[in-house]
């Protein structure tokens, strides 16, 4: 398989959101020769629909009027062929007459040989014109195919025969029967529920949650029993209302998968198989191989079963079962005629390749993968606790910790290490998806877009704080604007690119839980952020009306810098210098300190317990 240039799709958007096996909107280019859908099911033996010609002669370069009418319909698709050899390629080119209802298709090397539906909207008569071309056989046929609904079509009705002027007799007998499959394997009902006694034992399972029961409501369950050296029963069961699938690859990413799948249709299980090709909707086999197929849907389980042999040569995109896989489990909706849709979730991925036919065992996979899953913790842990905790100490703590440590005061220390700590584990945890997908993810919506412009903020921020103007400078107000400015934007972008990605299908956090507990992170950092907010404007206000020789060091002395001046002599010394008043002023700066180191405390802890929170849910991803 080719990793996208977007990638990941973990089996993922193996399943596109529109209905993954029909063709609504007309590009049915893959039934060119055959003019069969590819909807698994049979088609229907008497035609109820008739094709109707307004010449049955022509020349080469003639106009063609060619009529199809019956029953209502949905889908259709018209071929010339030469009549004496009705399996050969498509003769002669169409016209549109109808161009909203009906397109142009090539098939093989002929441009515009086929006309096909463009919607699935109601019709029972469609008409164009098919133009002769130079080289035109003597006699030409058309045949088409007519789909009603999802798996009622019929397949090469017989059309009009027209022919040349002076044309030999038709001498080939034209009468051809519309195709159908092949009698499929009859299906049994399950009357009990799969049981895991013989996983890691006798047969190799698969298993999310780890050792939970295939009988319980919330368990996905896949198992492979060799019966002999020539064929596997597998078995497949999960909580799901529409289908369970799951793939063989050999890789982790979507294309070149050997996929089977059990389909709920009006709680009747179709089992099939298909090839995925690329990114592109599922096509289901008409012909699969299965055999010994049952089913059993109750108490909101879905579970099927049934036999195949290790190898199946004859059968197209089935892959050899004693070799190695990754194995992938999905589950989705189906709608009326058993179209799937897009799963429900990531799918399941085992977390390495396996021979289902070796030794048994008993393993789980995530629905997300481990690259992803580093990225999103590490960028968990520098915007939810380290670039928090930095911010809190710049802004309330300068005067609480004004002491130095190696050269700088302590708070700019721990701003500091806490900040580059900040970038480190945000240029980590960017690069991982890169990593992971190959390139850039077109369908990670606007995610990738904000976390390059973080990413580029958590830069600039200490590129920037490195040329800060001293102090006291005429520059150093504009530069604290630009840096907070800078700093904030970069925070709110980080947490706005968190709340997109915890619902991106690479890791979808349980929802709604994660969008709440990311409502609680930011309440809880915007309530300890006013409430010190709030206790340094008391402080200041407080201390203005203790006494009027409080205005003399307001006037000499910043807020920041009389509460620092305080902490850096003992209470008693420094009552003994400074009037009764002062030292009130200084005991009450003192308090402040202590309500701010215990603030910070209890902030921590929040945030850690917010952060903990969130990688346990990842881990069980």
């Amino acid at each position: 398989m080719e990793p996208p240039v977007l990638a990941f799709a973990l089996w993922i958007f193996a399943f596109l959101s529109v209905p993954a096996a029909g063709y609504p909107n007309g590009k049915v280019r893959e039934a060119c020769s055959s003019m069969m859908p590819c909807h698994g099911h049979s088609p229907q033996p008497s035609p109820e629909h008739s094709i109707s010609v307004n010449e049955t002669k022509f020349r080469p370069g003639d106009h063609i009027k060619v009529s199809l009418s019956g029953p209502v319909f949905e889908g259709f698709f018209i071929q010339a062929r030469n009549a004496e050899n009705l399996a050969g390629p498509a003769v002669g080119f169409f016209m549109l007459a109808e161009e909203r209802i009906s397109q142009l298709l090539t098939c093989g090397l002929v441009k515009n040989s086929a006309v096909s539906h463009t919607s699935k909207s109601k019709k029972t008569h469609v008409e164009a014109y098919w133009v002769a071309p130079t080289d035109a056989p003597k006699h030409v046929q058309f045949l088409a195919t007519v789909v009603e609904k999802y798996k009622i079509f019929w397949v090469k009705i017989p059309g009009p025969i027209i022919s040349q002027p002076n044309a030999p007799p038709l001498t080939t007998s034209t009468s051809i029967t519309p195709e159908t499959l092949p009698t499929s394997q009859p299906v049994f009902h399950l009357t009990t529920s799969f049981n895991a006694s013989g996983c890691g034992i006798t047969k190799f399972c698969v298993r999310n949650p780890s050792k939970c029961d295939p009988g319980a409501a919330y368990c996905f369950f896949l198992s492979f029993f060799k019966q002999n050296n020539h064929s596997v029963l597998i078995e497949m069961s999960g909580p799901s209302e529409g289908y369970i699938a799951f793939a063989l690859s050999h890789d982790q990413w979507m294309g070149d998968d050997d996929a089977y799948l059990c389909i709920n249709e009006d709680h009747h299980i179709n089992i099939n198989t298909a090839y995925l090709s690329g990114r592109t909707p599922p096509v289901l086999d008409s012909e699969n191989g299965l055999e010994d197929m049952s089913w059993r849907v109750a108490d909101g389980l879905l579970q099927c079963s049934f036999r195949r042999n290790l190898s199946l040569p004859a059968y197209k995109g089935r892959f050899n079962l004693d070799a190695n896989y990754y194995i992938f489990l999905a589950d989705g909706e189906a709608s009326e005629g058993g179209l799937i849709h897009k799963h429900h979730h990531q799918p399941l991925i085992t977390n390495g390749m396996y021979n289902v036919t070796d030794s048994p065992k008993d393993v789980v996979g995530s629905r997300s993968p481990l690259l992803l899953k580093l990225h999103a913790s590490l960028m968990f842990v520098a915007w939810m606790t380290t670039v928090s905790i930095g911010v809190i100490v710049a802004r309330f703590f300068k005067p609480v910790w004004p002491h130095s440590l190696f050269g700088k005061e302590i708070w700019f220390q721990v701003h500091r290490m806490l900040m580059l700590t900040t970038v480190l584990l945000t240029s980590i945890a960017f690069v991982l998806p890169f990593i992971y997908r190959g390139g850039w993810s077109e369908w990670a919506g606007f995610h990738p877009y904000l976390g390059c412009t973080v990413m580029a903020l958590a830069i600039f921020q200490p590129l920037m704080a490195g040329f800060r103007p001293p102090p006291h400078a005429p520059r150093r107000q504009v530069f604290n604007w630009v840096h907070w400015s800078t700093g904030t934007t970069a925070r709110i972008l980080a947490v706005v690119t968190m709340f997109l990605g915890m619902d991106l299908p690479a890791l979808n956090l349980p929802d709604p839980w994660d969008t709440y507990t990311m409502i609680g992170f930011v309440g809880w950092h915007v309530s300890i952020d006013i409430l010190l907010e709030i206790h340094s404007y008391c402080l200041i206000r407080k201390v203005e009306v203790i006494d009027e020789d409080r205005i003399q060091i307001l006037q000499s002395l910043t807020s920041a810098e009389a509460e620092a001046s305080c902490y850096l002599v003992k209470k008693s010394t420094y009552c003994e210098i400074l009037s009764n008043t002062n030292c009130e002023m200084c005991i009450f700066f003192l308090q402040g300190h202590t309500f701010k180191e215990i603030m910070l405390t209890i902030y921590i802890c929040g945030n850690i317990a917010f952060l903990i929170t969130f990688l346990a849910a990842i881990h069980q991803l």
